[in-house]
């Protein structure tokens, strides 16, 4: 068996990771001769290609020849830069012994390149640091080199982990050099660097069959698919393994393999066994979940579970009840509902799902506001209907038995003569400056401690300040203090009190009252927002009144209508918006925003209540 290298690719998003994976697969000849390859292959996922981000962690593997013989299987994790999706990388930085940590020789190490590091050296995973774009202009690989030397003595590497080697790479190009000035040929001292770096797996193949599942995978004709690294002995096809779960003090479960696959660049290959060291996939194990172990049925020893950092943000998901629900969805009702969301949470070790005491109605907690609105595309695309609540914030008793709320460190790059709007809109929002930083080209970078329910809907409204040229960036910090009372929209909402087809006669008198989410020919219904209001209070609104005909000409009566455009309506964008007494209806064809209550009284009726309690 050929040598083997498992290592996990960790950057921040847009630094270049998938780009450097296309690389690595194009230059060891992973894809065949005269292969139509996209760019992105390992960014399968269309809501991946739409974004540009890696939301989901998968598997690919390399051959590179050594010079001077020595053929060295690398098996490749490609896994996300968001923090919002830590939680598939907690569990894949179990299946490997080194990373790759990719940082732009601009930028250097940002907020969730530090999360997933601290979590990769605290595994004792050995790294090799690349810092890539050193072909750009502006790039400053010396100065990015002693901030990665800062970032590691601060998450308290080891001396071997201090003394990773560092490479200088255009992804791009399709180069590394070992010195930041030189011009490289190739990614040979990539793989170098690797296979001289990071340890071959420790599994011994004598010792009973051991694997910590830790992906799962489905397929339509061999069931459930438990992907994870062979840690000890040897497992072959034909033969009984015992599925040990989470919770259980014994195996559950005895089961004969069908089948074993082994990772051959982008595709699965069916292999008839597979020994200590391999990543692999087993299909046919439906009890299996991920932390579970699969061992020697005979010699049975269960391996330490996954720990994944709790959720922090939870809503809560209903079946739609709007004039338009079935329009658009195949699936629309509460026990289809149900059942999507306890299938996520079998592959989505970070999402937690509870039932509450509606029974059409369940909390759904996650780490962010993206690793939810994710969620939430996918089933829409699915064909599925729902609604959702805000977003809250899960608190906690502290040691102290005070009330701890979780708090995010937002890192700021914007021009010099915006660092007042941004402190400003912070400092309202509860938010401490840590540091401040001068970069190159007239831009600075903040740091704040802001708490998490402060910053809901406050991305928009920084790009407004900073007119589109600041990049803002948040992740999970830490449970601190309770910060008091936040009032984060200082804005009403504009609600269609009738059920019709919008017109551009009476867009066009409502948009001087805010901004317009509908357009002209739009279907509204009563209770719905279909817009923002410039004042604090909610307004009703006729926006299916036509102009009234008459035979009567006037002069300058029939002026041409000029509509500004309607504000395009995103899912990040609804869940930052609402209030607590609205809610975002999902549906395959539309997002929209509407009133928990439909209707003027039943509101009214609501708000007597509210008020008297």
């Amino acid at each position: 068996m050929d040598s083997i290298r498992n290592i996990a690719i960790i950057a921040h998003v847009d630094h270049g990771k998938t780009t450097l994976v296309d690389q690595m697969l194009r230059q060891t000849g992973s894809f065949r001769e005269g292969q139509r390859v996209e760019e992105r292959v390992m960014d399968s996922n269309p809501l991946e290609k739409e974004r540009g981000i890696t939301i989901f962690s998968k598997n690919a593997s390399v051959r590179w020849d050594a010079p001077g013989g020595g053929g060295v299987k690398i098996n490749i994790v490609d896994t996300p830069g968001h923090a919002d999706f830590g939680g598939e990388v907690e569990r894949i930085l179990r299946m490997v012994d080194g990373v790759l940590l990719l940082v732009d020789a601009f930028e250097g190490p940002m907020p969730q390149t530090r999360f997933v590091t601290r979590k990769a050296l605290e595994l004792g995973l050995h790294p090799v640091i690349i810092i890539n774009k050193v072909d750009r202009p502006d790039s400053d690989p010396e100065r990015v080199h002693d901030e990665v030397l800062e970032l590691l003595m601060e998450l308290e590497a080891t001396d071997e982990q201090l003394d990773a080697p560092f490479l200088y790479a255009s992804a791009r190009d399709g180069w590394a050099s070992t010195e930041p000035s030189e011009i490289g040929e190739d990614l040979a001292p990539l793989f170098r660097a690797v296979v001289d770096s990071v340890p071959a797996p420790h599994g011994l193949p004598g010792s009973p069959f051991q694997l910590l599942v830790s992906t799962l995978d489905y397929s339509p004709y061999l069931g459930r698919m438990a992907i994870g690294r062979v840690e000890n002995g040897v497992v072959r096809e034909g033969e009984t393994v015992a599925v040990w779960g989470l919770e259980s003090d014994s195996p559950d479960a005895a089961v004969r393999i069908p089948k074993i696959y082994a990772y051959e660049a982008m595709a699965r290959v069916e292999v008839p066994e597979a020994r200590a060291g391999q990543i692999v996939a087993i299909a046919g194990i439906e009890a299996a979940e991920i932390g579970s172990t699969l061992c020697d049925p005979d010699a049975p020893i269960r391996m330490e579970g996954i720990a994944v950092e709790p959720p922090t943000l939870s809503v809560e998901f209903r079946p739609n009840t709007s004039p338009f629900s079935g329009r658009s969805g195949r699936f629309v009702t509460s026990r289809q509902l149900r059942e999507r969301l306890f299938r996520e949470v079998q592959s989505n070790v970070a999402l937690r799902v509870e039932e509450t005491d509606e029974p059409d109605r369940f909390r759904v907690s996650g780490r962010g506001e993206l690793h939810l609105s994710i969620l939430m595309e996918t089933m829409r695309r699915e064909g599925y209907e729902f609604s959702v609540s805000r977003p809250h914030v899960i608190t906690h008793l502290g040691e102290d038995g005070g009330i701890e709320e979780p708090y995010e460190e937002v890192v700021a790059d914007v021009p010099e003569g915006m660092i007042g709007v941004v402190m400003s809109g912070l400092g309202e929002r509860k938010g401490d400056m840590v540091d401040m930083e001068k970069g190159d080209g007239g831009m600075v970078r903040l740091r704040f401690s802001v708490p998490s329910r402060a910053l809901t809907g406050y991305r928009s409204e920084f790009l407004t300040e900073t007119r589109g040229e600041g990049t803002l960036h948040r992740q999970f910090d830490r449970y601190g203090p309770w910060a008091g009372e936040l009032e984060v929209r200082t804005t009403g909402a504009l609600v269609s009190m009738m059920e019709g087809v919008a017109t551009a006669y009476s867009l066009f008198n409502l948009q001087e009252r805010g901004t317009l989410f509908v357009r002209p020919t739009e279907a509204v219904y009563n209770g719905m927002i279909v817009g923002e209001h410039a004042r604090d209070n909610d307004l009703e609104v006729n926006v299916i009144k036509g102009k009234k005909l008459s035979n009567v000409r006037a002069s300058g009566a029939d002026e041409a209508i000029i509509l500004e455009p309607a504000r395009e309506i995103t899912l990040e964008y609804a869940l930052e918006f609402i209030r607590d007494d609205e809610l975002v209806e999902v549906t395959p064809d539309a997002i929209r925003l509407r009133k928990r209550m439909l209707t003027s009284h039943e509101r009214k009726r609501d708000r007597r209540a509210v008020s008297g309690a």
